[in-house]
């Protein structure tokens, strides 16, 4: 599916034209081009490199995925990598964006689906007045639409770190296997968003450049704004990997200490039960004592055995051995 538009003078003149007409506005000044293109076959990039003259290297990095995030500068135009991300049954989905930028042209080229390309048109449409800046508005829309995904990613996971901390401390037992899972695919989850969202720094912040000549004077502020959010994201990410690992960390440690307590009740109750077995291992040996063969004898054992168990366990309940 191809997706076009055609911006004359800041204002949107043409839609769903073919890009075999794309040539035909590239030199009019007045003119900003757009076309995206989902998935498209080798065939297609060809000819849209023909069209736009891309250099062979960012074709070839379009042809092969899983890119990092970068940004790229040619001769004629530059060549952008980023991620629009989601969360999908608890893991991540990743949609690579391989974005051209020349002087009045801007080519989105999706991996797949999942980038919701009308929300980004839909931005387009919302702030008319600023489509006067052309190429640099358009990919700042863009990457604002990006960077927005990030944050929604990135409070989502924090929201379930916050949960594993509640199940941690909450009044029910949870099961230390699930809970140990829960941990690992969300420290892997986090790992994996972090490559995305920190080198998102550079490629913003590389844009602001002004011998690159791409982000106008007037759209200076707000790629500000973006690297801003970028900024936080990123820190937000950093601070996401500790505290998982804190969670991770303080989970060992209450697992020791519910073993401790375990130990020191067992070996409470094991010295209350050490009381009666040595007197009754006493009275037991074959030879007199006092109170031997006599009603007395038994009574005076049982009532020691009573006796001391209960001291004991008094004196433990009150240390709370027990």
């Amino acid at each position: 599916m191809v997706r076009t538009r055609l911006y004359r003078d800041g204002v949107l003149a043409a839609e769903g034209f073919p890009i075999a007409e794309v040539s035909d506005h590239l030199h009019d000044p007045s003119a900003t081009v757009w076309f995206d293109l989902c998935a498209p076959p080798p065939e297609k990039l060809a000819l849209i490199s023909e069209e736009l003259g891309l250099h062979p290297l960012a074709v070839e990095d379009v042809l092969h995925p899983h890119q990092r995030p970068k940004l790229d500068v040619y001769e004629s135009h530059l060549f952008l990598t980023v991620y629009n991300v989601v969360l999908d049954n608890g893991g991540l989905k990743l949609c690579e964006i391989s974005v051209f930028v020349t002087r009045n042209a801007l080519v989105t080229v999706r991996s797949d689906d999942t980038c919701d390309i009308d929300a980004i048109t839909a931005r387009w449409d919302g702030s008319p007045g600023m489509a006067k800046h052309g190429v640099s508005f358009l990919l700042h829309s863009l990457l604002d639409y990006v960077v927005d995904g990030h944050f929604e990613v990135a409070q989502t996971l924090d929201d379930r770190v916050e949960g594993l901390e509640d199940d941690l401390f909450g009044e029910q037992p949870t099961d230390g296997r699930a809970l140990q899972r829960q941990m690992f695919d969300l420290r892997r989850t986090a790992v994996r968003f972090r490559r995305v969202v920190v080198p998102m720094r550079e490629v913003v912040s590389s844009l602001m450049r002004r011998d690159l000549q791409i982000v106008r004077s007037d759209m200076t502020p707000y790629y500000q704004d973006v690297y801003d959010h970028v900024l936080r994201v990123s820190e937000w990410t950093d601070s996401l990997r500790d505290l998982i690992g804190n969670v991770y960390e303080t989970h060992l440690n209450l697992q020791g200490y519910r073993m401790n307590d375990i130990m020191k009740r067992v070996t409470s109750w094991a010295a209350i039960i050490a009381v009666p077995t040595a007197i009754t291992g006493f009275y037991g040996q074959n030879i007199p004592y006092p109170g031997f063969a006599q009603a007395s004898g038994f009574w005076v054992s049982t009532l020691t055995i009573v006796a001391a168990s209960l001291v004991l366990y008094v004196v433990f309940r009150k240390n709370d051995w027990i």
